[in-house]
């Protein structure tokens, strides 16, 4: 296990009054995350630069670990807790009863973890990517995009906030070409990008030529194979910028910042943040075309700008879907 990078800070605004946990008045804040893969990884990198920004602006003192096996979690939460971080953020998936158990034996202390559950009274909120919208967004970019109508999918695991986005692009994808074919597959990984780009070759060798890049390692493969790519949470174009068209983005930020100001006024309680993940907080968006700009015709650009209007104004909602999605039409 890798531990412990330490931005140091200034201080902390606040405001003061006594709920869950304590106020924190005129005082940096200790913020502690643990992560089960590395850093860079999409999801987790997301949440890493939130707290980073935070760190940036003075309001916190940031320590994090990263490749945390699961069976570790429990002792780490515990040594964070007991090291004065006032607010733990972590991914709890895999490892929820354990987590749980910590956060009762710390009551004083605000946990924000990544969770299928629910919020677990009196400090235990949860927080989810939920980026259905931007997802159904890039959906239809794909299926425009796609002239053998056939698009490849590569996840890391079938859970919810997998499946979620999955159906939402296959939605989306379908508005615009309701005979497209899919073609879906998961890794039982969240980070192996050499077993990602393999599942993407044998999608591409069979006529996909739009890959949906959940995970790493899809866009080399498309790369490489020069067919075009769907980017997921994170904006890699950079990186591949005859390949990745559009990414479906999330910004942890506002879900970070809701935290923070709610353990500085002592209020931080059991609650869902994931609302703070849709469209309507900035918590995701739809990347800009970039170097697609002028290769994406403009009558699908046309049809997706609509669409994004119709989700923001609240005339268009984008189905929740969590089941397992399904290959084929």
């Amino acid at each position: 296990m890798k531990i412990t990078r330490r931005i140091t800070l200034l201080a902390a605004a606040s405001l003061a009054a006594a709920v869950a946990v304590p106020a924190f008045a005129q005082t940096k804040l200790k913020v502690a995350a643990i992560y089960t893969v590395p850093v860079e990884q999409q999801w987790v990198s997301r949440i890493d630069k939130a707290l980073k920004a935070a760190a940036a602006r003075g309001e916190v003192e940031y320590v994090f670990s990263e490749n945390v096996a699961n069976a570790d979690y429990e002792r780490v939460m515990r040594q964070y807790a007991e090291a004065g971080n006032v607010l733990i953020v972590g991914e709890s998936f895999a490892v929820e009863t354990a987590a749980r158990k910590v956060a009762k034996d710390y009551p004083k202390v605000a946990f924000l973890m990544g969770s299928s559950g629910k919020p677990q009274a009196p400090n235990f909120g949860v927080f989810d990517n939920y980026i259905q919208e931007p997802a159904y967004l890039t959906g239809m970019i794909a299926a425009g995009m796609s002239k053998s109508g056939k698009i490849g999918m590569v996840g890391g695991y079938p859970i919810p906030e997998v499946n979620r986005l999955m159906n939402a692009f296959i939605a989306g994808a379908k508005e615009v070409n309701p005979k497209v074919e899919f073609s879906i597959s998961f890794i039982n990984s969240w980070f192996d990008p050499p077993k990602a780009k393999e599942a993407a070759f044998a999608m591409i060798d069979k006529g996909a030529d739009v890959m949906y890049a959940e995970r790493f390692g899809v866009s080399d493969a498309a790369k490489e194979r020069k067919v075009l790519a769907i980017g997921n949470v994170i904006n890699t174009q950079a990186q591949y910028p005859d390949t990745v068209v559009a990414s479906a983005l999330w910004n942890m930020e506002p879900t970070i910042d809701a935290a923070l100001k709610a353990v500085k006024a002592g209020a931080f309680k059991a609650e869902d943040y994931g609302r703070y993940s849709t469209m309507k907080f900035k918590g995701s968006e739809l990347s800009p075309l970039g170097t697609f700009a002028k290769k994406v015709p403009a009558d699908l650009v046309a049809k997706v700008q609509a669409k994004e209007k119709a989700i923001l104004d609240g005339s268009f909602v984008v189905k929740v879907d969590d089941s397992q999605p399904k290959a084929g039409k």
